[in-house]
C-alpha cells in the first residue's frame, strides 16, 4: 500500500501532531524548576573568581555561542530563528545570570530549551500536513530544533536530555517519510552497543559510504542536509556517529583515544549489506575531525579518504593559555565530556594536551597512505593553518586548504563543496 492510499487514522488513534505535543508536555512537565544549564558546572573558587572577572571585561550577552549560519544551513528558517532568539532575549523571567540573555531559569517562556522546543513542535506539526520529501525535510528540521534546544548538551542537564528524546523521535519520523533508506544500526563496543544511523539512496546495491561526526556539542541527528544535498546526489551513503560522551555515545567519556567509537563502526561495516566496505571515507567537523584524522593513521587499509574541517589537531590543545581564552560554555562542555562536575581549569589544560595528535605521536612519527584534506576558515582560532599543514605533511596525497571567511555562510558552503568533491574523487575513482 502506498503512502497516498493509506487509510486515515481510526477515531481512537491520536494524530502525530497530538502525540508529539503530548510527548513534549510529558517530558517537560516536571522541569518547571530545572537547573539552568550555565549553572551545572562548578569551578574551584580561584577559577570562578577569574571567570567572574572575565565576564565583566568581555561584556558578552549570551552564554551559548550562537551558530546562526550553521543552523540556517542545517534547516532552520532564518526568520524563525531570529524570532526564537528575540523571545529569549526579551523574556522578563528571572535569569541565573543577568548578563547572559539565554539563562532564564525553569522550563518557561524565554528559556532556551522552551523556545527551541516550541519551534521544533511547530515544525513537527507542519510536517504532518505535508507529503513525501517535503514532509521528511520538515521532520528533520524539527529534529534539528530539538537538538539546538539541548545545545551544548551537557551531562546532567535534564532539559537537554529530554530534548534529545524529541530530536530522535522527529528524526525517526523523517526517516519513515523519505525515499532514502535510513536505518538505525547497533554497533558493538566494550560489551555494550551504541546507535549510529546509516543513510543510503536505496538498497538495490551496496554504496560507498562516509562515516561522519560533528563536534563535541552537536548530535548525529544534525547531519541530514549533508547527506541530502551533498552525498546522496553523488551516490554516496552516510553513517552518522556521535562523539564519545554525547548523544547515543554518552556512556563513554572522551579520552585521548578520540576515534575508538568510529573504529568500532569501521569494523562493523563488513556486516552491513548496503555498504561497500572497501570504499569508505571519513569526515569530521571540529573535534570530530580530530577523531577522523586519528583513525586515518590507525586504520590505513580500511579508509579511502579523509576530510577534517576546522579540526583541533595540536596547537590549541597544547597551549595552556588557549583554554583561558575559551568562553565558559566551551569550558563547561569540555568538562562535561570528561565527566567532571567540579573543574580545575589547569587540569583541563592537561587533558587537552593529551588530545593533541602530535603529543600522542600519531602525527610526526609516522605517515598515512590515506589522502587527507584538512581545511578551516581563515583566522580560525581552533584550527590554525599550521594544524592543517601538519596533517597534510604526514598524509600521502594530503592537502591543506584555507577558506577565506569574508562571508561565513559562503565559506561554509565552499568548505563542504571542496570536502565532498575530494571524497567523490577518492571513493568513486
Amino acid at each position: 500500500m502506498t503512502k497516498d492510499t493509506q487509510p486515515s487514522p481510526a477515531p481512537q488513534d491520536k494524530p502525530k501532531e497530538e502525540e508529539s505535543k503530548n510527548l513534549s508536555e510529558k517530558l517537560f512537565t516536571t522541569n518547571k524548576q530545572a537547573k539552568e544549564t550555565s549553572a551545572l558546572t562548578h569551578y574551584l573558587p580561584s577559577d570562578q573568581e577569574w571567570l567572574d572577572e572575565r565576564h565583566v571585561s568581555e561584556n558578552s550577552g549570551w552564554y551559548r555561542g550562537l551558530r546562526r549560519m550553521q543552523w540556517i544551513w542545517q534547516g532552520v528558517d532564518p526568520v524563525d530563528q531570529e524570532e526564537v532568539l528575540a523571545k529569549i532575549a526579551g523574556s522578563e523571567h528571572a535569569r541565573k545570570h543577568d548578563y547572559w540573555l539565554d539563562t532564564v531559569m525553569g522550563y518557561r517562556p524565554g528559556n532556551w530549551a522552551y523556545e527551541w522546543t516550541k519551534l521544533g513542535a511547530r515544525y513537527q506539526k507542519e510536517a504532518t500536513e505535508l507529503e513525501g520529501e517535503q514532509q521528511a525535510d520538515k521532520f528533520f528540521s524539527a529534529s534539528l530544533c530539538y537538538s539546538v534546544a539541548g545545545y551544548p548538551h551537557l551531562k546532567n542537564d535534564n532539559l537537554a536530555i529530554q530534548a534529545q528524546v524529541l530530536a530522535n523521535t522527529a528524526y525517526d519520523e523523517g526517516a519513515k517519510a523519505t525515499s532514502s533508506h535510513v536505518r538505525t544500526i547497533q554497533i558493538p563496543f566494550k560489551n555494550r552497543h551504541f546507535t549510529a544511523r546509516l543513510h543510503v539512496p536505496h538498497t538495490q546495491h551496496p554504496f560507498p559510504v562516509v562515516i561522519v561526526s560533528a563536534g563535541l556539542d552537536s548530535l548525529q541527528t544534525d547531519m541530514w542536509r549533508l547527506y541530502r544535498d551533498y552525498l546522496k546526489p553523488r551516490g554516496i551513503g552516510m553513517i552518522s556517529v556521535d562523539m564519545p560522551s554525547i548523544g547515543a555515545c554518552s556512556h563513554w567519556t572522551l579520552n585521548e583515544d578520540s576515534s575508538e567509537l568510529h573504529q568500532a563502526v569501521l569494523n562493523e561495516l563488513p556486516n552491513l549489506p548496503w555498504v561497500s566496505h572497501n570504499r569508505v571515507g571519513v569526515l569530521g567537523f571540529r573535534f570530530g575531525g580530530n577523531a577522523m584524522v586519528r583513525l586515518s593513521f590507525l586504520e590505513q587499509d580500511k579508509i579511502s579518504a579523509c576530510v577534517a574541517i576546522g579540526a583541533p589537531i595540536h596547537k590549541v590543545l597544547s597551549s595552556a593559555d588557549s583554554i583561558k581564552s575559551m568562553p565558559k560554555m566551551y569550558l563547561d562542555m569540555l568538562a562535561s565530556r570528561l565527566g567532571k562536575t567540579m573543574v580545575d581549569v589547569s587540569s583541563l589544560s592537561y587533558f587537552m594536551m593529551k588530545w593533541s595528535l602530535k603529543v600522542q605521536g600519531i602525527i610526526n612519527t609516522r605517515r598515512t597512505k590515506v589522502p587527507i584534506l584538512a581545511m578551516s576558515l581563515e583566522n580560525d582560532p581552533i584550527c590554525p593553518e599550521s594544524d592543517n599543514q601538519l596533517v597534510a605533511m604526514y598524509s600521502l596525497g594530503g592537502k591543506a586548504k584555507k577558506i577565506k571567511s569574508d562571508n561565513i555562510s559562503q565559506g561554509y558552503e565552499q568548505s563542504l563543496e571542496l570536502a565532498i568533491k575530494w571524497m567523490e574523487s577518492e571513493l568513486l575513482r
